[in-house]
């Protein structure tokens, strides 16, 4: 299974397993879209700790996941970063912008 949704009261957290590249940031991130507006969460997580490579794709996936959060008054962070993909965020950035946790 390459995602695992998890939900609460307000508060949603996505598991991502796999790679992240071009093609699958695509599927994940209209994924991601309607379970937020689905689920109208005021915290999600996005759980990385199962992704085996990313692209600058995923700088995308994560951007868009904080301006749909931010649209709804809530808030986004990312947790067990793979150095890899760390990397990746960390070059654009996106440590200032959204919480991220290695």
């Amino acid at each position: 299974m390459p995602m695992i949704c998890r939900s609460g009261d307000r508060s949603s957290c996505w598991k991502i397993n796999g790679e992240i590249d071009h093609h699958r940031a695509r599927a994940l991130t209209k994924e991601l879209e309607q379970e937020i507006d689905l689920r109208l969460p005021g915290e999600l997580e996005l759980d990385f700790s199962g992704v085996t490579f990313m692209d600058s794709s995923g700088i995308a996936l994560v951007l868009r996941a904080g301006r749909l959060m931010a649209e709804l008054g809530g808030s986004l962070r990312v947790t067990h970063v793979p150095k890899q993909a760390a990397r990746v965020l960390k070059m654009a950035g996106i440590h200032k912008l959204i919480e991220m946790q290695e």
